[in-house]
């Protein structure tokens, strides 16, 4: 999930069945997956554009599709909403609750944003400077479903982000 994961010179439709093409799945399958998959992730449409003429946030989502097109277990993500603007980050934060809402899915996501990191988990490792040590693993209770503004308002929200900034020293 970070720059340059996809074959810009592709189509969406085909960046997003490149898993299932390199296991021979049938193409019939292949197309009614990846439409299932675009509609989800918000590129219903989008299947035939080049994938280099969207934007960050949608490539993005083509990243997604294509990660989960295939069920994984378990998704892997490092810094992945680290190139899109705020407004972007907070959609495919969202949508990013909504999938492991829907499929239960174990999300483990690198992030240096603080306030991601407590908005996305339920629970957040803060790891000390290299060689990567562990400083505590934080348990996030807040409720769910999470709102942008609403649980970010909150006084756990800010209990939860105000330890991790703590833990992981004053920036300034």
């Amino acid at each position: 999930f970070q720059q340059g994961a996809l074959f810009e010179w592709l189509p969406v439709s085909k960046n997003v069945d490149f898993g299932l093409r390199m296991k021979s799945t049938d193409p019939a399958v292949s197309r009614e997956l990846v439409e299932k998959w675009l509609n989800i992730v918000g590129l219903q449409g989008f299947g035939d554009t080049p994938t280099y003429q969207l934007s960050g946030g949608m490539q993005q989502r083509v990243n997604l599709a294509r990660a989960l097109l295939i069920d994984p277990d378990l998704l892997l993500m490092d810094e992945p909403f680290a190139s899109v603007d705020a407004q972007t980050r907070a959609g495919l934060e969202d949508l990013l609750l909504k999938i492991h809402a829907d499929l239960g899915i174990t999300i483990v996501l690198v992030t240096h944003d603080i306030d991601e990191s407590v908005y996305l988990a339920d629970r957040v490792i803060a790891l000390g400077t290299s060689p990567g040590t562990v400083l505590e693993v934080i348990e996030v209770t807040l409720e769910r479903p999470r709102h942008q503004l609403l649980t970010k308002e909150t006084e756990d929200f800010l209990k939860y982000r105000h330890r991790v900034f703590e833990l992981l020293g004053d920036p300034a």
